[in-house]
Protein backbone atom coordinates (compact mmCIF):
# COMPACT_ATOMS: atom_id res chain seq x y z
CA UNK A 1 0.00 0.00 0.00
CA UNK A 2 2.77 2.42 0.97
CA UNK A 3 4.61 1.66 -2.26
CA UNK A 4 1.51 2.41 -4.31
CA UNK A 5 0.98 5.72 -2.51
CA UNK A 6 4.61 6.63 -3.15
CA UNK A 7 4.26 5.92 -6.86
CA UNK A 8 1.10 8.01 -6.99
CA UNK A 9 2.93 10.84 -5.24
CA UNK A 10 5.86 10.57 -7.65
CA UNK A 11 3.52 10.61 -10.63
CA UNK A 12 1.70 13.62 -9.20
CA UNK A 13 5.03 15.45 -8.85
CA UNK A 14 5.87 14.74 -12.51
CA UNK A 15 2.48 16.05 -13.64
CA UNK A 16 2.93 19.11 -11.45
CA UNK A 17 6.31 19.81 -13.05
CA UNK A 18 5.12 19.36 -16.64
CA UNK A 19 2.05 21.55 -16.07
CA UNK A 20 4.11 24.60 -15.09
CA UNK A 21 4.79 25.65 -18.65
CA UNK A 22 5.10 29.36 -17.93
CA UNK A 23 6.63 29.15 -14.48
CA UNK A 24 10.28 28.62 -13.70
CA UNK A 25 10.66 26.87 -10.37
CA UNK A 26 13.35 28.27 -8.10
CA UNK A 27 16.44 26.08 -7.89
CA UNK A 28 16.55 26.68 -4.12
CA UNK A 29 13.11 25.14 -3.62
CA UNK A 30 14.49 21.85 -2.29
CA UNK A 31 11.11 20.75 -0.97
CA UNK A 32 9.79 20.66 -4.53
CA UNK A 33 12.79 19.07 -6.24
CA UNK A 34 13.32 16.43 -3.56
CA UNK A 35 10.00 14.86 -4.55
CA UNK A 36 11.69 13.27 -7.57
CA UNK A 37 14.22 11.18 -5.65
CA UNK A 38 13.15 11.02 -2.02
CA UNK A 39 10.26 8.59 -2.52
CA UNK A 40 10.33 4.81 -2.32
CA UNK A 41 10.41 4.18 -6.08
CA UNK A 42 13.00 1.45 -5.89
CA UNK A 43 13.65 0.20 -9.43
CA UNK A 44 14.29 1.64 -12.83
CA UNK A 45 11.23 0.04 -14.40
CA UNK A 46 9.03 2.19 -12.14
CA UNK A 47 10.87 5.32 -13.27
CA UNK A 48 10.35 4.40 -16.93
CA UNK A 49 6.67 3.66 -16.31
CA UNK A 50 5.93 6.78 -14.25
CA UNK A 51 7.94 9.24 -16.39
CA UNK A 52 6.56 8.80 -19.90
CA UNK A 53 8.19 10.00 -23.10
CA UNK A 54 5.33 12.50 -23.56
CA UNK A 55 6.10 13.95 -20.12
CA UNK A 56 9.76 14.44 -20.99
CA UNK A 57 9.05 15.90 -24.42
CA UNK A 58 6.55 18.32 -22.89
CA UNK A 59 8.98 19.36 -20.17
CA UNK A 60 11.89 19.79 -22.60
CA UNK A 61 9.96 21.83 -25.17
CA UNK A 62 7.56 23.86 -23.02
CA UNK A 63 9.60 24.36 -19.86
CA UNK A 64 13.29 24.05 -20.76
CA UNK A 65 14.41 25.93 -17.65
CA UNK A 66 12.76 23.40 -15.34
CA UNK A 67 14.11 20.54 -17.45
CA UNK A 68 17.67 21.82 -17.03
CA UNK A 69 17.16 22.40 -13.31
CA UNK A 70 15.91 18.83 -12.83
CA UNK A 71 19.11 17.48 -14.39
CA UNK A 72 21.30 19.93 -12.45
CA UNK A 73 19.69 19.02 -9.13
CA UNK A 74 20.11 15.29 -9.77
CA UNK A 75 23.83 15.75 -10.51
CA UNK A 76 24.12 17.87 -7.35
CA UNK A 77 22.85 14.92 -5.34
CA UNK A 78 25.52 12.69 -6.88
CA UNK A 79 28.16 15.27 -5.96
CA UNK A 80 26.93 15.32 -2.36
CA UNK A 81 26.99 11.52 -2.26
CA UNK A 82 30.63 11.44 -3.40
CA UNK A 83 31.54 13.89 -0.63
CA UNK A 84 29.65 11.82 1.96
CA UNK A 85 31.37 8.62 0.81
CA UNK A 86 31.20 5.79 3.33
CA UNK A 87 29.08 7.85 5.73
CA UNK A 88 26.03 7.66 3.45
CA UNK A 89 22.98 6.26 5.20
CA UNK A 90 20.67 3.71 3.58
CA UNK A 91 18.10 6.44 2.84
CA UNK A 92 20.78 8.62 1.23
CA UNK A 93 21.88 5.68 -0.91
CA UNK A 94 18.28 5.25 -2.06
CA UNK A 95 18.19 8.93 -3.07
CA UNK A 96 21.39 8.52 -5.08
CA UNK A 97 19.99 5.47 -6.89
CA UNK A 98 16.78 7.33 -7.76
CA UNK A 99 18.83 10.23 -9.16
CA UNK A 100 20.81 7.77 -11.27
CA UNK A 101 17.63 6.10 -12.55
CA UNK A 102 16.03 9.46 -13.37
CA UNK A 103 19.12 10.62 -15.28
CA UNK A 104 19.14 7.31 -17.17
CA UNK A 105 15.60 8.10 -18.25
CA UNK A 106 16.18 11.76 -19.16
CA UNK A 107 19.55 11.79 -20.94
CA UNK A 108 18.45 10.01 -24.17
CA UNK A 109 15.86 12.75 -24.67
CA UNK A 110 18.63 15.33 -24.51
CA UNK A 111 20.53 13.47 -27.22
CA UNK A 112 17.59 13.08 -29.58
CA UNK A 113 17.24 16.86 -29.96
CA UNK A 114 20.04 18.46 -31.96
CA UNK A 115 19.46 21.76 -30.17
CA UNK A 116 19.98 20.16 -26.76
CA UNK A 117 23.10 18.05 -27.38
CA UNK A 118 25.41 20.92 -26.47
CA UNK A 119 23.70 21.30 -23.07
CA UNK A 120 26.07 18.92 -21.28
CA UNK A 121 29.12 20.63 -22.83
CA UNK A 122 28.14 24.28 -22.43
CA UNK A 123 28.73 26.62 -19.48
CA UNK A 124 26.84 25.60 -16.35
CA UNK A 125 24.51 27.84 -14.38
CA UNK A 126 26.03 29.94 -11.58
CA UNK A 127 23.78 28.27 -8.99
CA UNK A 128 25.00 24.82 -10.04
CA UNK A 129 28.67 25.84 -9.95
CA UNK A 130 28.24 27.28 -6.45
CA UNK A 131 26.60 24.07 -5.21
CA UNK A 132 29.56 21.82 -6.10
CA UNK A 133 31.78 20.67 -3.25
CA UNK A 134 34.88 19.96 -5.31
CA UNK A 135 36.62 23.05 -6.66
CA UNK A 136 38.30 20.97 -9.38
CA UNK A 137 34.87 20.59 -11.00
CA UNK A 138 34.37 24.34 -11.33
CA UNK A 139 34.19 25.54 -14.95
CA UNK A 140 34.13 21.92 -16.15
CA UNK A 141 31.28 20.91 -18.51
CA UNK A 142 28.34 19.12 -16.90
CA UNK A 143 29.16 15.95 -18.87
CA UNK A 144 32.64 15.70 -17.34
CA UNK A 145 31.31 16.39 -13.86
CA UNK A 146 28.66 13.68 -14.24
CA UNK A 147 31.13 11.06 -15.51
CA UNK A 148 33.62 11.94 -12.78
CA UNK A 149 30.99 11.55 -10.06
CA UNK A 150 29.76 8.26 -11.49
CA UNK A 151 33.32 6.86 -11.58
CA UNK A 152 33.83 7.96 -7.99
CA UNK A 153 30.59 6.26 -6.97
CA UNK A 154 31.72 3.01 -8.62
CA UNK A 155 34.38 2.77 -5.89
CA UNK A 156 32.39 4.10 -2.95
CA UNK A 157 32.65 2.02 0.28
CA UNK A 158 29.45 0.31 1.43
CA UNK A 159 27.77 1.40 -1.80
CA UNK A 160 29.65 -0.26 -4.66
CA UNK A 161 32.61 -1.83 -2.86
CA UNK A 162 32.91 -3.66 0.44
CA UNK A 163 34.53 -1.34 2.96
CA UNK A 164 37.65 -2.93 4.50
CA UNK A 165 36.99 -1.22 7.82
CA UNK A 166 34.05 0.50 9.44
CA UNK A 167 34.36 4.17 8.67
CA UNK A 168 32.10 6.58 10.49
CA UNK A 169 31.51 10.33 10.25
CA UNK A 170 34.15 10.99 12.93
CA UNK A 171 36.94 9.57 10.77
CA UNK A 172 35.68 10.75 7.40
CA UNK A 173 38.17 13.63 7.22
CA UNK A 174 41.06 11.19 7.57
CA UNK A 175 39.59 8.68 5.16
CA UNK A 176 40.96 8.28 1.64
CA UNK A 177 40.52 5.51 -0.88
CA UNK A 178 42.69 4.27 -3.71
CA UNK A 179 40.37 2.63 -6.21
CA UNK A 180 43.19 0.41 -7.48
CA UNK A 181 43.02 -1.36 -4.10
CA UNK A 182 39.33 -2.09 -4.53
CA UNK A 183 39.05 -3.83 -7.90
CA UNK A 184 35.74 -5.62 -7.88
CA UNK A 185 36.86 -9.16 -8.61
CA UNK A 186 39.92 -11.38 -8.40
CA UNK A 187 41.75 -11.81 -11.69
CA UNK A 188 43.92 -9.57 -13.85
CA UNK A 189 45.95 -7.22 -11.67
CA UNK A 190 44.23 -8.27 -8.45
CA UNK A 191 44.83 -11.40 -6.41
CA UNK A 192 42.32 -11.02 -3.59
CA UNK A 193 38.82 -12.45 -3.61
CA UNK A 194 35.98 -10.70 -1.80
CA UNK A 195 32.44 -11.84 -1.15
CA UNK A 196 30.16 -9.16 -2.58
CA UNK A 197 26.61 -8.68 -1.24
CA UNK A 198 23.84 -8.62 -3.89
CA UNK A 199 22.92 -4.97 -3.24
CA UNK A 200 26.45 -3.85 -4.15
CA UNK A 201 26.25 -5.69 -7.48
CA UNK A 202 22.84 -4.09 -8.05
CA UNK A 203 24.20 -0.59 -7.32
CA UNK A 204 27.09 -1.12 -9.71
CA UNK A 205 24.64 -2.20 -12.39
CA UNK A 206 22.53 0.96 -11.97
CA UNK A 207 25.57 3.21 -12.37
CA UNK A 208 26.90 1.33 -15.40
CA UNK A 209 23.48 1.63 -17.07
CA UNK A 210 23.67 5.41 -16.72
CA UNK A 211 27.24 5.46 -18.06
CA UNK A 212 26.12 3.38 -21.05
CA UNK A 213 23.24 5.82 -21.62
CA UNK A 214 25.77 8.68 -21.64
CA UNK A 215 27.83 6.86 -24.27
CA UNK A 216 24.78 6.41 -26.53
CA UNK A 217 24.83 9.93 -27.98
CA UNK A 218 26.27 8.66 -31.28
CA UNK A 219 23.10 6.63 -31.87
CA UNK A 220 21.14 9.87 -32.28
CA UNK A 221 23.40 11.44 -34.92
CA UNK A 222 22.34 11.80 -38.52
CA UNK A 223 24.15 9.39 -40.87
CA UNK A 224 26.27 12.23 -42.28
CA UNK A 225 27.43 13.17 -38.75
CA UNK A 226 28.73 9.76 -37.70
CA UNK A 227 32.34 10.95 -38.02
CA UNK A 228 31.74 13.43 -35.22
CA UNK A 229 33.69 12.29 -32.12
CA UNK A 230 31.82 11.10 -29.06
CA UNK A 231 33.01 13.55 -26.40
CA UNK A 232 31.64 11.41 -23.59
CA UNK A 233 33.81 8.48 -24.59
CA UNK A 234 36.78 10.70 -25.37
CA UNK A 235 36.78 12.07 -21.84
CA UNK A 236 36.03 8.72 -20.18
CA UNK A 237 38.90 6.94 -21.93
CA UNK A 238 41.42 9.75 -21.46
CA UNK A 239 44.02 10.22 -18.71
CA UNK A 240 41.61 12.59 -16.97
CA UNK A 241 39.70 9.55 -15.72
CA UNK A 242 41.69 8.62 -12.62
CA UNK A 243 39.70 5.39 -12.24
CA UNK A 244 40.45 4.12 -15.77
CA UNK A 245 42.83 1.30 -14.75
CA UNK A 246 40.84 -0.10 -11.79
CA UNK A 247 37.61 0.22 -13.74
CA UNK A 248 39.05 -1.61 -16.74
CA UNK A 249 40.33 -4.47 -14.59
CA UNK A 250 37.09 -4.57 -12.60
CA UNK A 251 34.93 -4.89 -15.71
CA UNK A 252 37.24 -7.49 -17.28
CA UNK A 253 37.54 -9.57 -14.11
CA UNK A 254 33.80 -9.50 -13.38
CA UNK A 255 33.10 -10.85 -16.87
CA UNK A 256 35.76 -13.56 -16.94
CA UNK A 257 35.20 -14.75 -13.36
CA UNK A 258 31.44 -15.20 -13.78
CA UNK A 259 30.09 -18.75 -13.59
CA UNK A 260 26.40 -18.98 -14.62
CA UNK A 261 26.10 -22.43 -13.03
CA UNK A 262 27.14 -21.29 -9.56
CA UNK A 263 27.26 -24.34 -7.33
CA UNK A 264 26.14 -26.56 -10.19
CA UNK A 265 22.74 -27.39 -8.72
CA UNK A 266 19.99 -28.03 -11.26
CA UNK A 267 17.29 -25.34 -11.52
CA UNK A 268 19.07 -23.04 -9.06
CA UNK A 269 18.51 -20.13 -11.46
CA UNK A 270 14.76 -20.66 -11.01
CA UNK A 271 14.93 -20.61 -7.21
CA UNK A 272 17.43 -17.77 -6.67
CA UNK A 273 17.95 -14.34 -8.19
CA UNK A 274 21.32 -13.89 -9.87
CA UNK A 275 22.29 -10.24 -9.43
CA UNK A 276 25.75 -10.93 -10.76
CA UNK A 277 24.42 -11.85 -14.22
CA UNK A 278 22.96 -8.37 -14.72
CA UNK A 279 26.27 -6.82 -13.68
CA UNK A 280 28.26 -9.09 -16.00
CA UNK A 281 26.02 -8.29 -18.98
CA UNK A 282 26.13 -4.51 -18.53
CA UNK A 283 29.90 -4.71 -17.83
CA UNK A 284 30.41 -6.53 -21.13
CA UNK A 285 28.34 -3.90 -22.96
CA UNK A 286 30.19 -0.96 -21.41
CA UNK A 287 33.61 -2.51 -22.00
CA UNK A 288 32.69 -3.36 -25.59
CA UNK A 289 31.67 0.25 -26.32
CA UNK A 290 34.79 1.64 -24.65
CA UNK A 291 37.19 -0.65 -26.54
CA UNK A 292 35.50 0.17 -29.84
CA UNK A 293 35.90 3.92 -29.34
CA UNK A 294 37.94 5.42 -32.17
CA UNK A 295 39.48 2.04 -32.89
CA UNK A 296 40.15 2.97 -36.50
CA UNK A 297 42.11 6.06 -35.48
CA UNK A 298 44.01 4.54 -32.58
CA UNK A 299 47.70 5.29 -32.55
CA UNK A 300 50.33 2.67 -32.97
CA UNK A 301 51.28 1.03 -29.69
CA UNK A 302 54.94 1.82 -30.41
CA UNK A 303 54.13 5.53 -30.40
CA UNK A 304 55.70 7.23 -27.39
CA UNK A 305 52.90 9.79 -27.18
CA UNK A 306 49.99 9.37 -24.80
CA UNK A 307 47.37 6.88 -26.01
CA UNK A 308 44.00 8.21 -27.09
CA UNK A 309 42.13 5.40 -25.36
CA UNK A 310 43.64 4.26 -22.07
CA UNK A 311 41.37 1.22 -21.89
CA UNK A 312 42.72 -0.20 -25.14
CA UNK A 313 46.21 0.73 -23.96
CA UNK A 314 45.75 -1.26 -20.73
CA UNK A 315 44.32 -4.17 -22.72
CA UNK A 316 47.34 -4.22 -25.01
CA UNK A 317 49.72 -4.29 -22.04
CA UNK A 318 48.43 -7.52 -20.47
CA UNK A 319 51.25 -10.03 -20.83
CA UNK A 320 51.33 -12.59 -18.00
CA UNK A 321 50.34 -16.13 -18.96
CA UNK A 322 48.23 -16.56 -15.84
CA UNK A 323 46.22 -13.50 -16.88
CA UNK A 324 45.80 -14.87 -20.40
CA UNK A 325 44.67 -18.20 -18.96
CA UNK A 326 42.15 -16.47 -16.68
CA UNK A 327 40.68 -14.45 -19.55
CA UNK A 328 40.59 -17.31 -22.07
CA UNK A 329 39.12 -19.87 -19.65
CA UNK A 330 36.47 -17.35 -18.59
CA UNK A 331 35.46 -16.57 -22.17
CA UNK A 332 35.42 -20.27 -23.11
CA UNK A 333 33.19 -21.06 -20.14
CA UNK A 334 30.69 -18.34 -21.04
CA UNK A 335 30.70 -18.90 -24.81
CA UNK A 336 30.09 -22.63 -24.34
CA UNK A 337 27.22 -22.02 -21.94
CA UNK A 338 24.39 -22.33 -24.54
CA UNK A 339 25.89 -25.63 -25.74
CA UNK A 340 25.55 -27.33 -22.36
CA UNK A 341 23.32 -30.41 -22.38
CA UNK A 342 21.86 -32.21 -19.36
CA UNK A 343 19.37 -35.00 -18.75
CA UNK A 344 17.04 -32.57 -16.96
CA UNK A 345 15.33 -30.14 -19.37
CA UNK A 346 16.12 -26.45 -18.81
CA UNK A 347 18.04 -27.26 -15.64
CA UNK A 348 21.06 -25.14 -16.60
CA UNK A 349 21.11 -21.38 -16.73
CA UNK A 350 21.58 -19.96 -20.23
CA UNK A 351 23.16 -16.55 -20.74
CA UNK A 352 22.07 -14.23 -23.53
CA UNK A 353 25.02 -11.86 -24.00
CA UNK A 354 27.23 -14.00 -26.23
CA UNK A 355 27.43 -11.23 -28.86
CA UNK A 356 29.21 -8.96 -26.38
CA UNK A 357 31.56 -11.80 -25.50
CA UNK A 358 32.37 -12.37 -29.18
CA UNK A 359 33.24 -8.70 -29.65
CA UNK A 360 35.34 -8.73 -26.48
CA UNK A 361 37.29 -11.78 -27.70
CA UNK A 362 37.80 -10.11 -31.07
CA UNK A 363 39.09 -6.92 -29.42
CA UNK A 364 41.41 -8.92 -27.19
CA UNK A 365 42.98 -10.60 -30.20
CA UNK A 366 43.10 -7.36 -32.18
CA UNK A 367 44.74 -5.16 -29.55
CA UNK A 368 46.91 -7.75 -27.80
CA UNK A 369 48.91 -9.93 -30.19
CA UNK A 370 50.51 -11.77 -27.30
CA UNK A 371 47.06 -12.95 -26.26
CA UNK A 372 46.35 -14.04 -29.85
CA UNK A 373 49.54 -16.11 -29.97
CA UNK A 374 48.69 -17.60 -26.59
CA UNK A 375 45.26 -18.67 -27.87
CA UNK A 376 46.75 -20.25 -30.97
CA UNK A 377 49.42 -22.22 -29.15
CA UNK A 378 47.19 -23.56 -26.39
CA UNK A 379 45.11 -26.71 -26.69
CA UNK A 380 42.05 -24.66 -25.70
CA UNK A 381 41.81 -23.12 -29.16
CA UNK A 382 39.31 -25.80 -30.21
CA UNK A 383 37.20 -25.09 -27.13
CA UNK A 384 36.65 -21.56 -28.32
CA UNK A 385 36.40 -22.43 -32.02
CA UNK A 386 33.42 -24.75 -31.44
CA UNK A 387 31.09 -22.08 -29.94
CA UNK A 388 32.23 -19.59 -32.60
CA UNK A 389 31.13 -22.01 -35.33
CA UNK A 390 27.89 -22.63 -33.44
CA UNK A 391 27.08 -18.90 -33.30
CA UNK A 392 28.06 -18.54 -36.95
CA UNK A 393 25.53 -21.22 -37.88
CA UNK A 394 22.87 -19.61 -35.71
CA UNK A 395 23.52 -16.20 -37.30
CA UNK A 396 23.29 -17.67 -40.79
CA UNK A 397 19.80 -18.93 -39.97
CA UNK A 398 18.78 -15.46 -38.79
CA UNK A 399 18.84 -12.99 -41.73
CA UNK A 400 18.30 -10.03 -39.38
CA UNK A 401 21.46 -10.73 -37.43
CA UNK A 402 24.09 -10.11 -40.07
CA UNK A 403 26.17 -7.80 -37.85
CA UNK A 404 26.62 -10.60 -35.33
CA UNK A 405 27.61 -12.91 -38.18
CA UNK A 406 30.31 -10.41 -39.18
CA UNK A 407 31.81 -10.32 -35.68
CA UNK A 408 31.65 -14.11 -35.50
CA UNK A 409 33.57 -14.39 -38.79
CA UNK A 410 36.15 -11.95 -37.45
CA UNK A 411 36.64 -14.03 -34.31
CA UNK A 412 36.83 -17.25 -36.31
CA UNK A 413 39.49 -15.75 -38.59
CA UNK A 414 41.76 -15.19 -35.58
CA UNK A 415 41.39 -18.78 -34.43
CA UNK A 416 42.13 -20.27 -37.86
CA UNK A 417 44.90 -17.97 -39.03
Amino acid sequence: MGGTESKVGFRRAILNLTSRTNQTIDTSDDAFWDQFWSGTVNNISDIFALVTSDDIHSLREESPGNFMTLIYKAVEKLDSAVMAGPSMSISEQAIVLNCIRLLTRLIPFVFESEEWRSFFWSKNSVEFEDSLHNESCNNAPLAQILLKKLCDLLFCPDFTIVAPVQVGPDTLEDYSIESIQHIWEKGVGFAYSRKTPPHIDSNRTEILKLILACFSETMYYNPQDTTQPNLWLSYFTSNENKHALPLFTSLLNVICAYDPQGYGLPYQHVMFNDYREQLVEISAQVLMVILDHESAMMRSLEDKAQPENYFTFFLSRIHREEDFNFILSGLIKLLNNPLMQTYLPNSCKKIAFHEELMVLFWKMCDYNRKFLFYVLKTSDVLDILVPILYYLTESRNDPGNKRHMFFTCQSRSYCTC
